[in-house]
């Protein structure tokens, strides 16, 4: 068996379900593509995404616990800015997921209704 195809473990399956859910939402998303130019005060992801200030906080709040941004505080301010290397995890676990093999030499589909034998 190889690595790719080994079993993976549960807290990996744990990780990877946090990662891809906060990656799943089109708003989360514009954040970090706001922020790969680097950190960005709150303010103007407000402006740029004419976001309400309780949604944004939720959706940072998301990318936050998932590791994928950190936050710093400048007197009533609040700056963003993406976790370097954390969609590289993100694009790992994809990898593992991945089947590599050609087409020919991956197992056969299952016909419906029919199982083991």
């Amino acid at each position: 068996m190889t690595a790719a195809a080994s079993p993976t473990p549960t807290a990996d399956l744990a990780r990877a379900a946090e990662l891809f859910h906060a990656l799943s939402d089109e708003t989360r998303l514009a954040i970090l593509a706001m922020l790969r130019d680097g950190e960005r005060c709150v303010c103007d992801l407000q402006d740029a995404l004419d976001a309400a200030q309780s949604r944004l906080s939720f959706h940072l709040k998301v990318l936050k616990a998932a590791g994928l941004v950190t936050d710093r505080k400048e007197g009533r301010w609040s700056y963003y800015a993406p976790v370097p290397g954390a969609l590289d995890e993100a694009h790992a676990m994809v990898r593992a997921l991945a089947d590599d093999r050609p087409a020919g030499a991956r197992p056969p589909l299952r016909v419906l209704g029919r199982c083991c034998g």
